[in-house]
């Protein structure tokens, strides 16, 4: 029979300074047909994340994304052929599928999940998905927030770093957010609860910092490195912990940025700076979705997502997240 037509955008060309429309092609090919142990799923939601921007220039936790491919994202789809017992037709299923219409998955390394029922598409992306795990594990595995310590967070109105301060809220902790521009400070401070929310935007973000931080920095959780990191650093207390997460400050940097100067803070206040890669927890995912739902429930967690429509735009949509378009997590919608 006549296969659905399979719309791919794949890696043309890596990256050069900031991602552009040349680093992307197009084309369409008949779906795949699923082999004994596989299925067919056809993408409904792409999970738009910073880290794509890396997979797409080199090798970095995971291999750099093939020439040719199609770019590597998460995904929610729905399975639309089956062989394989692990997967019925109408399931809808959560993992790496790429941004394509249509992708072969099967029971192995890479097998996607079968999203339990009640669990939202977009919810399985967000705050049940790997920025919400993210902030998890961050902020409670490496930061291990103290009643009355200050958290300091930086991209606090994207996806990751507005659930770290309201986990940073739920464990008793001051929580004081940088962000930019009005929109996104408000949206941190109003939907999100943070205490406090500097405009990087609009002035000296060392000097909000000392501002609204006035006892000093107990832990900072990094979404952007550069500059911010640096001005964080000078403000933290003794035996502070520094959270790496990302540097989307430089991710479309042509040469690499010059180092933090003020490293030394670390010496001075016996202070720790530790990066992790949320996939390293994979084991206790559960634990943490457990929790994420728990406070979800009782209202003590809000998120947002940020819906671009089309596949044709998931460049668009990559693009949004260096400009700060974005407000909440960034997804695209495929299909129904």
């Amino acid at each position: 029979m006549d296969r659905p037509i399979n719309r791919r955008i794949t890696l043309a060309a890596r990256p050069q300074g900031m991602v552009a429309e040349s680093c992307f092609a197009r084309d369409e090919v008949p779906a795949p047909s699923p082999g004994e142990g596989e299925a067919l799923v056809r993408t409904l939601y792409l999970s738009i994340d910073p880290t794509i921007r890396g997979w797409m220039e080199r090798d970095t936790y995971l291999p750099a994304i093939a020439i040719g491919d199609p770019v590597r994202s998460g995904a929610v789809a729905e399975v639309v052929e089956s062989r394989n017992p692990a997967y019925a037709v109408g399931d809808r299923v959560f993992g790496m599928v790429g941004w394509q219409d249509y992708a072969l998955v099967d029971s192995g390394a890479a097998a996607m999940q079968v999203l339990p029922p009640g669990i939202e598409p977009t919810d399985a992306l967000g705050i049940y998905g790997i920025t919400g795990l993210t902030a998890w594990f961050g902020l409670l595995d490496l930061g291990q927030p103290k009643q009355g310590e200050t958290v300091l967070v930086s991209g606090a109105a994207g996806a990751t770093g507005s659930v770290v301060g309201q986990l940073a809220k739920i464990h008793g902790c001051r929580a004081v957010g940088i962000a930019g521009g009005p929109e996104k400070c408000r949206f941190v401070t109003e939907d999100c609860g943070f205490d406090a929310c500097i405009d990087y935007k609009a002035g000296d973000v060392g000097r909000g910092i000392a501002e609204h931080c006035p006892h000093g920095v107990d832990v900072f959780f990094d979404n952007v490195g550069g500059d911010i990191l640096d001005a964080a650093l000078l403000r933290i207390n003794q035996r502070a912990r520094v959270v790496l997460c990302g540097a989307i400050a430089s991710y479309n940097d042509a040469e690499p940025p010059p180092g933090p100067r003020n490293l030394m803070q670390l010496v001075i206040q016996r202070a720790r700076m530790e990066g992790f890669i949320v996939l390293d927890y994979l084991p206790r995912f559960p634990e943490a979705m457990a929790d994420l739902a728990k406070h979800v429930a009782e209202g003590r967690i809000h998120h947002r997502v940020d819906v671009v429509e089309g596949l044709e735009r998931a460049p668009e949509a990559l693009l949004r997240l260096f400009s700060g378009a974005n407000l909440g997590k960034q997804l695209v919608k495929v299909a129904d």
